[in-house]
C-alpha cells in the first residue's frame, strides 16, 4: 500500500526535494494511523481558479487519501506585495476588499476537489500582521541580498537596470516564514516557486523548528494555446466554475499533443490506462478525438456531475457535428444601427471592439451562420445570431 501511495504521490511531478522524508511519513501513517502536514499557498489575486490551479489540489488530495491533513494557506497578507516570480516589473498592489472578495472565492471551489474534513484554511495575515517591525528586521537579517539576487528574475531585472523593490525581497522571506509557523512537513508549489519553497527550508532551519519541510514542485500547466502558462490574464484557460458546456469545449480544442500533458496532470487514470490508450492512438485503432472527448467528460463530471457532462457532450455535437445552433444563448437587445464591434461585446462574445474587429478580418464572426467581413457594419432593426469561433453563440435583437 506504501508504494502503491508513493506512486501517485510521485506522478507527474517535475523535481521533488527530500523524497526520503514523505516517504516516512507515509510509511508511518499506515504503521500507526499518525498523520502530517502538507502546505500549499495561494494568493487570491484573482477571482476564480482555472485548471492550472487544480494540478496542486488534485496533488493535495492524493495527499489527503494518505495520511496528509492540508495547510490550505490563503496569502491574503502576501497578496498585498505581490509575487514577483517570472515577473520583469513591480507587481500592482491589490485592495484588501479585493484580496478578501477573492479569498472567499477560493474558499469556495477549492471542495469541489479537497476533502473539507481533512483541510485547514490558514490566512498568513493572522501572524505575519503580528510580526510587527521587529519581527520584519528580525526575518531580514536571515538571509543576504547577494544570494537573493541569485534567483534568476531578480537576476534577469538586475543586470538590464529594471526596478526591484525592497518589498518584493521580503516575499520570499514571509512565504518562507508561513512554514515555520505552520511547521509544515511538506510544502507543494509550481516548478516557478522552487526558490519560494526553498526558502521555506532554510527559514525553518533558521528559526529552529525541529524540521525541515519536504518540497515537491508540479510542473507549470499550459493553456489552451500549448505555448504559455495557463492564465486568465492571457485567454488561454479553462475555469472550473464555466459553464459544462465551455468546459467541455474548450477541453476538445486543445492539441493532440497536448491533451496527453493534460491526461497526465489532471486525469484520475491510471498512467497505465493513458499510456494503452496512447499506444491505440498511435497504431490507428483510437481516434484521439475520442480520447479527447472522456477527458472533457471527466472533467465536466468532477465540477458539476455525470449527467451534465453527458448534457454538454449533445449540445457540442449538435452544434458542431450538425450544424444546429445551441438551445441556450445570452440574449441582448440594443438600439437600430449599433455598430457590429459593440454588438459583439454587448452580447458578452468578445472581450473588447479591438478583438472583435481582429475576429472579424479573420473570418471568425457570423451573423446568422454567415461569415461577415464588414467591420465597419452597422445592424439594423431585426433579429441577428451572432456567433465567433464556433463555441460563442449569441441572440441580439436590434430595436
Amino acid at each position: 500500500m506504501v508504494q502503491k501511495a508513493l506512486e501517485e504521490i510521485s506522478r507527474g511531478t517535475a523535481e521533488v526535494i527530500d523524497m526520503e522524508r514523505i516517504e516516512k511519513l507515509v510509511s508511518k501513517y499506515y504503521d500507526d494511523g499518525s498523520t502530517y502536514t502538507v502546505k500549499a499557498g495561494f494568493d487570491p489575486t484573482g477571482a476564480d481558479l482555472h485548471l492550472g490551479h487544480t494540478v496542486l489540489l488534485q496533488k493535495l488530495r492524493v495527499f489527503q487519501n494518505h495520511g496528509g491533513r492540508v495547510q490550505l494557506l490563503i496569502g491574503d497578507f502576501t497578496a498585498t506585495i505581490g509575487d514577483p516570480t517570472g515577473k520583469s516589473e513591480t507587481r500592482k498592489v491589490l485592495d484588501n476588499d479585493t484580496i478578501m472578495a477573492n479569498a472567499k472565492t477560493y474558499q469556495e471551489q477549492v471542495f469541489n476537489i479537497l476533502d473539507e474534513s481533512k483541510t485547514e484554511v490558514v490566512f498568513n495575515s493572522t501572524w505575519l500582521n503580528a510580526l510587527g517591525a521587529a519581527g520584519m528586521v528580525a526575518l531580514t537579517t536571515t538571509f543576504s541580498v547577494a544570494r537573493m539576487l541569485e534567483r534568476d528574475d531578480f537576476t534577469k531585472r538586475f543586470k538590464s537596470e529594471q526596478s526591484i523593490s525592497i518589498s518584493e525581497f521580503l516575499y520570499p522571506l514571509l512565504q518562507g516564514y508561513d512554514s515555520v509557523e505552520l511547521k509544515s512537513d511538506i510544502e507543494i508549489g509550481g516548478t516557478d516557486q522552487k526558490f519560494n519553497l526553498l526558502m521555506g527550508r532554510h527559514l525553518q532551519r533558521v528559526y529552529n523548528v525541529g524540521k525541515e519541510q519536504a518540497v515537491l514542485m508540479m510542473p507549470i500547466l499550459e493553456g489552451l494555446d500549448g505555448v504559455q502558462k495557463m492564465s486568465k490574464s492571457l485567454n488561454n484557460y479553462i475555469g472550473i466554475t464555466e459553464e459544462p458546456k465551455d468546459i467541455y469545449g474548450k477541453t476538445l480544442s486543445v492539441s493532440d499533443e497536448l491533451m496527453w500533458r493534460y491526461y497526465e496532470l489532471l486525469s484520475e487514470k491510471s498512467l497505465d490506462d493513458i499510456a494503452t490508450m496512447k499506444e491505440d492512438v498511435q497504431k490507428g485503432t483510437l481516434h484521439p478525438k475520442i480520447v479527447k472527448e472522456n477527458l472533457a467528460l471527466e472533467l465536466v463530471t468532477r465540477f458539476y456531475n455525470e449527467e451534465l457532462a453527458t448534457l454538454a457532450k449533445g449540445e457540442f455535437d449538435n452544434v458542431f457535428k450538425s450544424n444546429q445552433l445551441p438551445t441556450d444563448m445570452n440574449e441582448v437587445e440594443v438600439e437600430e444601427g449599433i455598430w457590429i464591434c459593440k454588438a459583439l461585446v454587448d452580447a458578452g462574445i468578445e472581450p473588447s471592439t479591438s478583438q472583435a474587429r481582429r475576429d472579424i478580418k479573420q473570418n471568425a464572426v457570423s451573423i446568422d451562420q454567415k461569415k461577415i467581413s464588414d467591420e465597419k457594419l452597422n445592424l439594423t432593426a431585426g433579429e441577428y445570431i451572432l456567433q465567433v469561433g464556433k463555441r460563442k453563440f449569441a441572440k441580439v435583437k436590434v430595436k
